[in-house]
């Protein structure tokens, strides 16, 4: 991935008239959990011309510039008549505002939800100018319509609305064979190639991608797959990252499969939400993804489009719930309000709650939130988030282990109720492999992680190699994906270092306190007092039941006690460590 290379807008035809400008961002984009691999991204456009001249999905406020610039070199966009929005937010609403101003002749093409975005979005000119905006050109796509740009070109209209994007839309163009998908299908990633060629070195993006933005809406996501896979495509369209042609049937049979894997979990958590400007949705996904990793279904309701018989059917038959909430006005929001009043109703006693909102200026809303709960005799999970603005990589690093944690105790809360059968004989077995006990570093900015690590093992002569196996629910696993780089802390005998690695560590607590460390080459800590220490690089890493396989290979490493003897760990049984 090049580094610092400055943003740019790739122009490539990709159809006969129809021609993708895919807005680059070749570093880490922002600080949002999906965007956390650091791939860099691209935010797909596309112009499709008949008769008549449509834009798909112009970017967000962040490309707005360099795309109108890269947009008027190609075309007049005067003779622009829609603006098609697979979904809509205040981000893309900057794009929209300029486009406007350029041809305020536009109609723009979305959803009834979308519709209302836009309206409030264009509405707070009035409230911040005193001047109101034009009428807004709007054509409403409801599902079934279709729209005829001329010479042979028709879109037809497909809503894929979910809790996150109540307001998704995927557009089929019948003449060539092109769905647009919108959310559905991306990845976060950069670089010059517009299709899937080798399809499969995309493969941990895209699974990265499922996990974080639609593992915890499956419902919704099966449901677009059976409106959009009986299309005659040639190839999917997204957001973000390369048009999908060559891995089209794989990918969808692994979302359905990754769904399907998500409903299988026995236990469910609701987390419920209303988001102003997207922070608390981002906070409510990280929570989400860490609960995810810790094998509990989540399901993501948005109070601002969801039925209340919706929520009272999924707090019914959840183990625990969490409530997000901005702060309007020192208020909660209505949608909020009316959502808490079903949960306190119907949710019993017994399930553990959370609490997490962003604000501007006061954040009343989680306090309020936090003490109704609590005087209903509610049990909190944890103590509330309350995050100013937009969470930065520190705060999202907190919430998911937040969430894994209320997920385990859950867990262990359900386990006292079953009977333990006792240690097979080939459990005994596979505990009687021997592993040495190591602490694997990392450092991503201003983020520091460790975890104790026993099943190590090196893998490769040519180059070095070895293999950390890494429990999915382990806050490290973050950042041990393919071009992460950490360090392997091996152990001597003594149990100092072991002791201190062994403890439970609360959510984004410093794991480094009163240890003595010194930065590696690529920046992890080393751990003064191990015994020798290896600095890797991840390469590959597989998935294995309830574990994911890392292969990293070394890159550089020392012995710092040429005396020392590696600390080995030894069990019992292979049920646990």
């Amino acid at each position: 991935m090049p580094q610092n290379k400055p943003r740019d807008v790739q122009a490539a035809p990709i159809a006969e008239g129809i021609l993708a400008l895919r807005a680059r961002s070749w570093n880490r984009l922002r600080f949002e959990i999906e965007y956390a691999l650091e791939r860099g991204t691209t935010a797909n456009s596309f112009v499709l011309q008949g008769d008549r001249m449509a834009i798909i999905d112009p970017p967000g406020g962040t490309f707005t510039q360099i795309y109108l610039a890269a947009l008027q070199s190609r075309i007049d966009i005067r003779r622009v008549d829609y603006v098609i929005l697979g979904h809509v937010n205040p981000n893309r609403i900057e794009t929209i505002k300029e486009l406007l101003k350029l041809n305020p002749n536009i109609t723009l093409v979305c959803t009834n939800p979308g519709a209302i975005t836009l309206k409030e979005g264009f509405g707070k000119d009035e409230n911040e100018n005193g001047i109101s905006p034009e009428p807004l050109k709007l054509q409403i796509m409801r599902g079934g319509e279709e729209l005829d740009l001329g010479k042979g070109k028709v879109l037809q209209f497909y809503p894929t609305p979910t809790p996150r994007w109540p307001d998704g839309m995927c557009t089929y163009d019948r003449q060539a064979g092109i769905l647009f998908t919108d959310k559905l299908f991306g990845c976060h990633t950069c670089s010059d190639q517009v299709f899937d060629e080798g399809w499969q070195v995309f493969s941990a993006d895209r699974r990265y991608y499922f996990d974080c933005l639609m593992a915890n809406q499956t419902r919704q996501v099966e449901t677009a797959l059976d409106k959009i896979t009986p299309l005659a495509t040639q190839f999917y369209a997204p957001g973000h990252g390369p048009m999908l042609r060559y891995g089209l049937h794989e990918l969808v049979g692994s979302y359905r499969h990754w769904c399907e894997t998500q409903k299988q979990q026995s236990i469910l958590v609701t987390l419920l939400y209303a988001s102003a400007y997207g922070n608390t949705a981002t906070l409510g996904d990280a929570i989400a993804r860490g609960i995810n990793k810790a094998g509990i279904a989540v399901e993501i309701i948005n109070c601002e489009n969801a039925e209340p018989a919706e929520i009272k059917e999924s707090i019914e038959k959840c183990a625990g719930f969490l409530i997000g909430s901005p702060t309007l006005g020192g208020h909660l929001p209505t949608q909020v309000q009316t959502a808490l009043g079903i949960v306190l109703a119907n949710a019993p006693k017994s399930c553990p709650a959370g609490v997490f909102g962003s604000y501007g200026w006061s954040g009343e809303a989680v306090d309020i939130l936090t003490s109704k709960l609590q005087d209903a005799g509610y049990n909190m999970g944890f103590e509330p988030i309350k995050i100013k603005f937009k969470p930065t990589q520190a705060t999202l690093q907190i919430c998911e282990e937040t969430g894994t944690d209320f997920a385990q105790n859950i867990k262990r809360a359900k386990k006292v109720k079953k009977t333990m059968s006792p240690t097979t004989t080939v459990e005994e077995a596979v505990g009687r492999i021997v592993g040495s006990l190591s602490v694997v570093t990392v450092k991503r900015e201003e983020v520091s992680s460790a975890m104790l690590a026993s099943w190590v093992s090196q893998a490769t002569f040519n180059p070095p190699g070895l293999t950390v196996s890494v429990a999915k629910e382990r806050a490290i696993e973050s950042y041990m994906h393919q071009g992460d780089r950490f360090v392997l802390n091996i152990l001597e005998e003594e149990k100092q270092l072991y002791r201190h690695f062994l403890k439970k560590f609360a959510p984004g607590e410093d794991r480094f306190v009163d240890v003595e460390t010194e930065p590696a080459q690529n920046g992890s800590p080393i751990l003064k007092d191990a015994l020798a220490y290896l600095e890797c690089k991840v390469e590959q890493r597989m998935e294995c039941g309830d574990h994911w396989v890392v292969y990293a290979k070394v890159e550089d490493g020392k012995v710092l006690e040429p005396n020392g003897l590696t600390a080995l760990h030894h069990r019992k049984s292979g049920s646990h460590y």
